[in-house]
């Protein structure tokens, strides 16, 4: 067999589970596997499971019986593929994936994929492999540096897990069980990976944790750091030009943290800030430690200091008690903050959790009807957060081809996506673009005092984009 081999890996949910999937490469690629987007050709798949939404187990099964034909069929051709299910789905269900998938050659939790060469070995010498136990050691620590080469093909952004795991324990998650409590990297461990992304090329880094604000790294000295004054540090790596981060919990945005929002120019003024009910009978039964009162008062003191930044958050509908009086205490939340952006559920229960054992369920047409609601109203919000934009200047950095050619694609402070026509030799930069017209979906601009070869960069289309949810 040749030394050259593939893995493909698909990854399910958060942001975290993406920057997962690229250390998992990282671990790989001494073991000479290289990535691939084509299944078929892999001879290493993995899933990487998330376990926040609903039926999230069954959707990994159904996705197993699709490549065990894959699987089978290469079997047959004497060129054999390992399958592998790893992430917060591997370590809930553990030994019944296992039991269930008998195609399944490796199970790993996400606090095991440092071990992932071994781990393959094994796999590859016919071991059935089930790794979801809390491991001792750091695996940041065990894990291999991305070369610069790699990091570059990734892009001018680049994620950055610095937190996982959380004390919390809200009732309706199950993150405290399959990410464990809460851990933050050292401080020299940050500075260094920031350090090689900028050295790489990336311009903005979003750090990542299941309560990224909790952060509480233990620096050279022995002393402790919280996210305030890691951003400060980081903001003075040269090249890093834009920072952010996600997911923070209200009971942790410090004073050092809001002072970060209002003295460093490189954090950018949206804030993923969850609250998930307006209700404070709910956010009880939730276990989320703060009130609604709680969450105004903090907003008002970051917007006071930043009065640009934008807010994003997520809602939870038809938690087990929610009355109508408790929905239209988040309706009027939602009405007083005002949000660029929300991710908005109905309440699913997540076994193992107390809220899966809670009374008083509310029926899913009720949830249905509250859900769509809510989204009405924080579509409504979206629509007028975009037509602020009308005449604006708008700093966008621009990231990647665009849809057609002669098209770069970017984003703006507030996370909106960009599309402008300019040369490729600008990827990288951070441009001025003044919005010219809005539209139902996008806006529309020109970049400003942009001269290339041939003549001033013309007019182009700014399309709006969100990420495809809040890191579990």
């Amino acid at each position: 067999m040749s030394d050259k081999k593939k893995v493909y890996v698909r990854t399910y949910g958060c942001q975290m589970n993406v920057y997962d999937s690229d250390r998992m490469i990282d671990a790989l690629a001494p073991k000479g596997y290289s990535p691939t987007d084509a299944v078929e050709e892999a001879d290493l798949v993995i899933l990487n499971t998330c376990h926040i939404r609903e039926k999230a187990a069954e959707k990994v099964y159904s996705e197993i019986g699709r490549i065990r034909k894959l699987k089978e069929a290469r079997a047959d051709s004497g060129n054999p593929m390992l399958l592998a299910v790893a992430g917060c789905v591997a370590q809930a269900e553990g030994e019944e994936i296992a039991r269930r998938a008998p195609s399944v050659d490796l199970v790993f939790g996400p606090q095991s994929y440092h071990k992932l060469p071994d781990l393959v070995t094994r796999a590859s010498n016919g071991a059935r492999v089930v790794e979801t136990e809390f491991p001792v050691e750091d695996k940041f620590a065990h894990l291999p540096a991305a070369s610069r080469e790699t990091t570059r093909k990734r892009g001018v952004t680049a994620f950055l897990t610095i937190q996982e795991g959380c004390d919390k324990f809200c009732t309706f998650c199950v993150v405290p069980y399959t990410r464990g409590a809460e851990l933050s990297r050292p401080v020299s461990q940050v500075l260094a990976e920031a350090r090689r992304l900028a050295d790489a090329g990336v311009r903005e880094v979003t750090l990542l944790g299941q309560n990224v604000n909790a952060y509480h790294g233990v620096s050279d000295d022995g002393g402790t750091w919280g996210l305030g004054r890691l951003l400060h540090a980081l903001a003075e790596i040269p090249g890093i030009a834009r920072l952010r981060y996600t997911t923070s919990h209200p009971r942790d945005m410090d004073d050092s943290l809001i002072e970060a929002h209002r003295d460093i120019e490189a954090v950018m003024p949206y804030l993923h800030l969850p609250v998930q009910s307006g209700s404070n009978r709910m956010l009880e039964a939730m276990n989320r430690q703060h009130t609604r009162e709680d969450y105004f008062r903090l907003i008002d003191r970051i917007r006071a200091g930043r009065p640009d930044l934008a807010l994003s958050g997520d809602f939870i509908v038809g938690f087990p008690g929610e009355t109508d009086a408790d929905f239209k205490d988040t309706m009027d939340l939602v009405e007083r903050v005002g949000y660029a952006s929300a991710y908005t559920f109905k309440y699913s229960p997540r076994p193992g959790t107390p809220g899966a054992a809670m009374d008083d369920h509310v029926p899913e047409d009720v949830k249905s009807e509250r859900l769509a609601r809510l989204q009405a109203l924080i579509a409504r919000q979206l629509k007028d957060f975009n037509a602020a934009m009308d005449g604006r200047l708008v700093d966008v950095l621009l990231e990647k081809p665009g849809r057609r050619p002669g098209q770069l694609g970017g984003r703006s402070p507030w996370l909106q996506a960009v599309h402008v026509e300019a040369p490729e030799s600008l990827l990288g930069s951070i441009r001025t673009v003044r919005i010219e017209e809005v539209r139902a979906n996008s806006l529309v601009g020109r970049l400003v005092d942009v001269e290339v070869a041939g003549g001033p960069v013309g007019a182009h289309d700014i399309i709006m984009r969100h990420s495809t949810g809040a890191v579990c």
